[in-house]
């Protein structure tokens, strides 16, 4: 992975605000780090003469996030969370914002009071393919400990306020000169240090760790033969629309990738083992539509009864969100997603295609293993995205 760093470019910075914006737009220039609003980074400095901690804001994405991105939080509140025993979702994002000191700064992440625990003053957090790619495989806790001895190693636990007190937990007698970075099981990797430089150069230098070994290990030959179809996507969009309830727009996807990802025996089993990185269920679901034959009638009445049926196994009090898929995948041939709008049906075009990679990847170190149903579940209905839903 190439390191993007230019003195020249950072030299123009003025303050570590500048320099946090900067070097986090190196990290989301490269979607193998964060796809579309992944990863977050923060900076620790003070204000008036109180500490805190200027956290990426909900809504931006670290390609372009600008200074005013960023959340300033005051640092004192925040680790006073961490060491609670239990905090809801709606309560730890309220007391975010009563600890901001700009009402008009977005939303902190979810990720804020994690940042906040590590004492340095740079924290990158990224979803990068390679590491994710070997966590997610059957012999990944084993090789994610020889690649990274150093590193502060955790299973994976709910984003937000359960991960940040798991860390404060497993850190309180540590000495964090001796941990080198964190990756967390399933979800992503930090590096930190109290140069911009060093934290997002210890990021490069751990991602291309993984990808080297992939390269080793567990190389994937495309073998693609075009396959003409009769599909009628007119028809497809029209059926997806009315099991939508609102117009769909789709992104076909027939790469190489696509189609070879489409031509595995035992394609339901083989393409429904769960999203690669948590946040993406929340756009594609946790597993799509496989069309095997040419009734989408009845494969979409199978998906849907299958996803009332996986919503009822794990429900208390949550709203269903609609069962439909959001991408399918037609046995042979492609890749096909849905959204609301172009922009929507593309984000998820890009995730998939990142997922199908690291699935046949996976699949060379023993297989490939997402988190479980269960945890998609609850990831899939966090708390704070139900509470837009039931308003």
């Amino acid at each position: 992975m190439d390191n993007l760093w230019s003195n020249k470019e950072a030299g123009k910075c003025k303050s570590n605000l500048d320099l946090r914006v900067y070097t986090s737009n190196l990290l989301g220039a490269n979607d193998e780090l964060v796809l579309h609003g992944g990863g977050n980074t923060s900076v620790k400095g003070d204000i008036d003469g109180i500490d805190i901690l200027h956290v990426k804001g909900s809504g931006w994405n670290l390609a372009d996030i600008k200074a005013e991105g960023f959340a300033p939080v005051r640092l004192d509140a925040l680790l006073e969370m961490a060491k609670q025993e239990s905090l809801r979702d709606t309560e730890m994002v309220q007391g975010q914002k009563e600890a901001m000191m700009r009402t008009s700064a977005p939303n902190p992440s979810v990720e804020a009071i994690l940042h906040a625990i590590i004492p340095y003053k740079f924290v990158d957090h990224t979803h990068a393919d390679a590491i994710v790619t070997i966590s997610n495989a059957v012999s990944g806790k084993g090789n994610i400990a020889k690649l990274y001895p150093n590193f502060l190693i955790v299973d994976y636990v709910m984003p937000g306020f359960d991960l940040a007190h798991r860390v404060y937990e497993l850190t309180k007698e540590k000495n964090w000169d001796e941990i080198e970075g964190i990756i967390l099981h399933n979800h992503g990797i930090f590096t930190f240090a109290n140069d911009a430089k060093e934290s997002y150069t210890k990021m490069i230098d751990a991602v291309t760790k993984a990808e080297q070994f992939l390269d080793e290990n567990a190389t994937v030959e495309i073998v693609h033969k075009y396959v003409h179809s009769d599909c009628d996507i007119g028809r497809v969009v029209k059926t997806l629309s009315e099991y939508k309830g609102h117009d769909v727009h789709i992104a076909i996807n027939q790469t190489p990738l696509a189609a070879f990802y489409a031509s595995h025996e035992n394609l339901r089993e083989f393409a429904s083992r769960g999203v690669l990185t948590p946040e993406h269920i929340i756009r594609t679901k946790r597993v799509p539509l496989i069309m095997e034959d040419t009734d989408l009638i009845g494969g979409l009445d199978r998906y849907v009864a299958e996803y009332k049926e996986y919503f009822n196994k794990y429900a208390t009090d949550e709203v269903m969100l609609n069962p439909a898929p959001n991408y399918m995948i037609i046995k042979n041939l492609a890749v096909v997603c849905f959204g609301r709008s172009r922009e929507e049906a593309k984000v998820i075009y890009d995730i998939v295609e990142h997922t199908m990679l690291a699935v046949l990847r996976a699949d060379k170190l023993g297989g490939y293993k997402s988190i479980s149903e269960k945890e998609s579940f609850a990831m899939e209905y966090w708390e704070l995205e139900q509470a837009k839903l039931k308003k």
